[in-house]
């Protein structure tokens, strides 16, 4: 499931999201247990590390950084071999559409979500009145990304980005990054010491990569710092808008919609890029499935066989997508940021997956391997890592071969 928002980096949301697949009481964080923050990468002795840095030092300074920034950033840094680690060991999460909405808008990140909305309302309120971004949007961003701030990474960013660097895989891009983190604390938003993300240089609530920030961030506090990195999330939340402000945001147009095709619909029509006004819409018989008046967009078919739901998608999702660059993720987002409003969630159904089976046969099979003893941890419908461990430990214990994939055959036997 690799995001492609700020050069193509397993950043953000995506590293949540995939954390949360790999590791939640469900194997897929969507039921309910993101875990807590794990502890900061140790840096380690690297003499290879050492002479990189001192060769950069000089780059850096030839680019217009002080000798104090540049001391005081690297004082205490180092090589972080976790960071490789993880740079090599990104897994591409292929989750369906619906997979994903039962983890983007999940029953506690829409319960979290909206104490949050409600907590910042005038924040949110005053940023859309300058920015021109709705303040629900903001708040999805901000949930997606960090969980509402609960996530927000706890790597330091000159160490994790001048291994990257160093490391050579893609250093010139990891350079450029460090480079620019390294202008962010010489203009004094932040002090070394805070300057923490996560492993691939993302930061704050938002997750801002450093050349990301230099663009777009704002001192919305009027503080004199653009500090994403404090518990107030209000720089973060004006700096989300102010981007997808500058990236073509149009106040008061949805993000998209659920709608209901007409009996023998024309199943050419779909697919971003053939986009049609919402007259024309209406008048082949397309109707939003919450009620009310359609937008103009493109239509795609959003179910496991390539049918139903349908989503009608406005030139605001294309302007998310500026944010990040997945379709599931933008649809993540405008779907979170209904459910914020309270909104209900998807009404028609995604159709079985590939293993055939439906979101009611998975969480039925969830309930039924943890009744028997073998904890998949959750109930959500979506078979992550702890529902495959406990898919296999069942297999081992009947003595049938060990594959850890859910099926129908699996299920019926445990009935």
């Amino acid at each position: 499931m690799e995001m492609t928002r700020r050069g193509a980096l397993l950043t953000g949301a995506a590293a949540f999201l995939s954390a949360c697949v790999s590791s939640g009481r469900s194997g897929s964080g969507g039921g309910g247990g993101y875990r807590a923050a794990d502890p900061a990468p140790r840096a380690v002795p690297n003499a290879g590390w050492d002479d990189w840095v001192a060769g950069f030092k000089g780059r850096a300074a030839s680019r217009g950084i002080s000798q104090g920034t540049i001391d005081a950033a690297f004082r205490g840094a180092g090589f972080l071999p976790e960071v490789i680690e993880k740079d090599r060991n990104q897994t591409e999460f292929k989750r369906s559409l619906e997979d994903y909405l039962n983890i983007a808008a999940s029953d506690e990140r829409v319960s979290l979500g909206r104490q949050k909305y409600s907590q910042y309302g005038s924040t949110l309120s005053a940023i859309e009145s300058r920015y021109g971004v709705e303040g629900h949007v903001v708040a999805a961003v901000w949930g997606l990304e960090s969980f509402f701030g609960t996530r927000r990474g706890n790597v330091p960013v000159i160490s994790a980005l001048s291994t990257l660097a160093y490391d050579g895989r893609r250093g010139e891009f990891f350079e450029s990054q460090l480079v620019a983190a390294l202008r962010i604390l010489q203009a004094g938003d932040v002090a070394p010491g805070a300057m923490t993300g996560s492993w691939a240089g993302a930061m704050g609530h938002t997750q801002f990569i450093p050349t990301s920030f230099l663009e777009f961030a704002v001192d919305f506090t009027g503080d004199g710092r653009r500090d994403i990195w404090s518990e107030d999330p209000s720089d973060s939340l004006a700096s989300t808008a102010a981007y997808l402000n500058r990236s073509g945001w149009t106040t008061g147009l949805p993000w998209g919609m659920e709608v209901t095709l007409p009996a023998g619909f024309n199943s050419g029509l779909l697919g971003r890029g053939k986009g049609k006004s919402a007259a024309d819409w209406s008048a082949l018989g397309v109707r939003a499935a919450g009620g009310g008046s359609l937008a103009g967009g493109s239509i795609i078919a959003g179910g496991n066989s390539g049918g139903g739901p349908y989503f009608l998608l406005t030139q605001n999702f294309a302007t998310i997508l500026r944010y990040n660059n997945a379709q599931n993720y933008a649809i993540g987002v405008g779907h979170l940021s209904d459910r914020l409003l309270g909104r209900g969630a998807v009404q028609a159904s995604f159709g079985p997956d590939a293993a055939g089976m439906t979101k009611a046969d998975r969480q039925e099979l969830q309930r039924l391997l943890t009744a028997a003893g073998f904890d998949t941890g959750g109930t959500d419908g979506v078979i992550g890592a702890k529902t495959k461990a406990a898919i296999s430990a069942y297999e081992a214990s009947v003595g049938l071969p060990v594959t850890g994939e859910p099926s129908m055959e699996l299920l019926r036997r445990l009935r």
